[in-house]
């Protein structure tokens, strides 16, 4: 590939500097575009904040090159960004065309956006297609060259992953987890673990991502200890998730779940499905732990230790995210702004209704005084516009809502 000429080299480093200064209106294209073309990286938001990472990764790396050595080609390969998403793919049995879709969606997007600065940059016809001539020999060849990198990453992972013990485990777990016709004895077998006993699934993951197997395994290692069980079933799940099984013959004590979560790393949440017996406990309790990490992926401030039981409403009502926020924001209307006086009343009200509209034991939760907790009560009560009494579920399921999805709830309020 050849650098691009002096004639062109000025204007496409003031091309490449309008879109660094917009450069999370890029990334916004970028990312619809992707997901549009890909939903499975979506709808998992472990996989949605890996194929994000990727992006500005890739949108960051072409564009600070174009700025710096403007019209010279950007070095081939991929991100380590990149490479973690197509090891995360790889992972989750997804095939090789979602990645080659996805890249080639994005880049689309992102050269449209281009287009669009370069033509409010460049005044000058002539100047302006020989800019976007040589600039789309520039993206195309980054594209191949990362694109390539990726495959190969993919390529190697999958050749890794399904060969000797691993394998074995990974088809296994498939199998139980796809209903097949596969005995108990055997799969035990395969797996040093017992499926005729209690299953909790757990699912892990490392917030923010990254590579992060080890403190992930020992939270599960943690986790397992705190019920008092054999080290527990794990499978990889993706760069910065695992997926983990703990056997007991007892439904574990949650506060001793709680109190190891609090010695693991830092970063570091889980979801517990419900405890459930044999095979069929085993398939059931994953489930419901990946619809709590698919409702509570997107928050960062999400609780680290979340059991399903505590969301399954949550999760019932959240499952439809858009129809979610709108019933949040209709329901609890000026409550739902980020001012943080606005926050503490929501977390009362919250608290007041879990107590029963008890003022004093929501003071103790709270740590505060009687008479403030009725004082914000009464205050919300007046942002609101009716008394508590008269939508006491809808409001007490919006408060939930809003707690557990955290800014995708307020997703589609007005202004």
């Amino acid at each position: 590939m050849q650098a691009a000429t002096p004639d062109t080299a000025i204007p496409i480093r003031r091309v490449a500097e309008r879109c660094l200064a917009e450069i999370d209106d890029m990334l916004a294209d970028i990312d619809a575009a992707i997901f549009e073309v890909a939903p499975v990286l979506a709808e998992d938001p472990t996989l949605a904040a890996e194929s994000r990472a990727s992006s500005r990764a890739n949108a960051l790396r072409m564009l600070t090159t174009l700025q710096r050595r403007p019209g010279e080609p950007v070095p081939r390969g991929a991100p380590l960004e990149t490479l973690d998403l197509a090891r995360a793919l790889v992972r989750r049995g997804i095939e090789l065309e979602v990645l080659v879709q996805s890249y080639r969606r994005g880049h689309d997007a992102a050269w449209r956006r281009w287009m669009d600065v370069a033509a409010a940059t460049i005044e000058e016809r002539g100047e302006l297609v020989a800019v976007l001539r040589e600039s789309s020999a520039l993206l195309s060849d980054y594209l191949d060259g990362a694109l390539d990198a990726a495959i190969t990453r993919m390529q190697q992972e999958r050749q890794d992953l399904f060969s000797g013990e691993l394998a074995l485990r990974a088809e296994t777990i498939r199998l139980l987890l796809d209903g097949a016709p596969i005995s108990a004895d055997r799969a035990g077998r395969r797996l040093d673990y017992d499926l005729d006993a209690q299953h909790t699934a757990v699912v892990l993951w490392a917030d923010p991502p990254g590579e992060a197997h080890g403190v992930l395994e020992q939270t599960a290692g943690l986790l397992a200890a705190a019920a008092h069980a054999r080290r527990p079933l794990t499978l990889p799940a993706g760069t910065s998730t695992l997926w983990a099984w703990i056997a007991t013959r007892h439904t574990p004590d949650w506060d001793a779940l709680h109190k190891a979560m609090s010695h693991a790393a830092p970063g570091v949440r889980a979801v517990l499905g419900p405890s459930r017996d044999g095979p069929t406990g085993f398939r059931r309790s994953h489930s419901a732990a990946l619809a709590a990490q698919r409702l509570l992926g997107d928050n960062p401030d999400g609780d680290r230790l979340t059991a399903y039981q505590d969301v399954e409403v949550v999760a019932l009502a959240g499952h439809d995210v858009q129809q979610a926020s709108e019933f949040v924001t209709s329901t609890l209307g000026p409550l739902c702004g980020t001012d943080p006086a606005l926050a503490t009343l929501r977390l009362t009200l919250r608290v007041y209704l879990e107590e029963g509209g008890n003022a004093p034991r929501t003071a103790e939760r709270l740590h505060t005084h009687r008479n403030t907790v009725l004082q914000r009560v009464a205050r919300a009560e007046s942002l609101l516009g009716y008394r508590l009494a008269e939508r006491r579920l809808a409001v007490s399921l919006a408060l939930e809502l809003l707690h557990r999805l955290g800014n995708r709830a307020l997703m589609t309020r007005p202004g």
